[in-house]
């Protein structure tokens, strides 16, 4: 299956008049291409979020790629994520798929960015990605309070904002310094011109976000622990291997720890997770938020 990425504007005219799924609807796509490889399925699956991946292009514009370019990335990275989408984790696909979209289109703007041209550990994008509207905003507090920051001062609060060493800062500074221009800069010599910061997207979560985020997280995560109580210990170990390791265990393997088929032990995690989402839709409504 292919998909045409050549003009920006037709692709995004076709996303717009794409279906929206239903639940029920995607999870049927998605199997049908998990299990039985139907590349209609996976093609109306793909075209349905395709606005969703337009969408997430858009945000990197300021990076001087071209448009078209990043669709095709955002694109790329829709199709990788149906590729590995699990339809039976209870998860939507939209919320699955950002990661990869987002992923794919970071990969790209770094292997295109004129000064950093090698390969990127995490640590390096969350630094390419962030420091410096980081930078411009200690620099703006510190001068807030009538201070001046030195270099290694700055670096330093980086380090610690960002979460990555202090010789990463100074290395992605270097990468960074060729000719780029001050993001403090004004963008025009008019009185009421602003600095180039300005015009940046601010990613960060807002305080009432993340502290409305932290309950529903600590919510579902007792939810989640009151459900696992339900079942039987074959089933909870069958799901922690499966769905809680960083590094999720196969069917095979478990089925060879076990002494049982690959059907099987996929047979006991279906029912394992019929039975906590019961559990889950008897302890609250809200429970579908997170699991629709």
């Amino acid at each position: 299956m292919a998909l045409d990425f050549s003009d920006d504007r037709r692709m995004s005219r076709q996303a717009m008049k794409a279906e929206l799924l239903d639940a029920e609807t995607e999870t049927a796509l998605a199997r049908a291409w998990r299990d039985e490889r139907d590349e209609q399925a996976l093609h109306r699956l793909i075209t349905a979020y395709m606005r969703l991946a337009i969408s997430m292009a858009g945000k990197f514009r300021r990076y001087g790629a071209p448009m078209n370019d990043l669709i095709q990335e955002a694109g790329l990275g829709l199709m990788k994520a149906a590729e590995k989408f699990d339809p039976d984790r209870g998860v939507r696909f939209s919320t699955y798929a950002v990661w990869w979209i987002r992923a794919s289109i970071q990969d790209y703007v770094m292997r295109n960015w004129s000064m950093v041209r090698t390969g990127s550990t995490s640590s390096q994008k969350a630094l390419f990605f962030n420091l410096r509207r980081v930078q411009a905003k200690f620099e703006r507090e510190a001068m807030s309070r009538g201070e001046e920051l030195d270099g290694h001062q700055l670096r330093e609060m980086i380090s610690r904002e960002v979460g990555v060493s202090l010789q990463d800062v100074e290395m992605m500074e270097g990468r960074l310094s060729g000719s780029d221009f001050s993001l403090n800069a004004m963008q025009s010599s008019d009185d009421d011109g602003r600095e180039w910061i300005d015009a940046l997207e601010d990613d960060a979560p807002q305080a009432d976000a993340e502290v409305e985020q932290a309950h529903d997280m600590a919510q579902l995560r007792g939810w989640l622990v009151s459900a696992m109580q339900g079942l039987s210990e074959r089933e909870r170990f069958i799901v922690r291997e499966r769905k809680l390791r960083d590094e999720p265990r196969t069917l095979e393997s478990l089925g060879e720890e076990l002494g049982l088929s690959k059907e099987r032990i996929r047979q006991v995690e279906a029912v394992a997770f019929q039975k906590m989402r019961k559990s889950l839709e008897a302890q609250s409504k809200e429970v579908f938020h997170f699991l629709a």
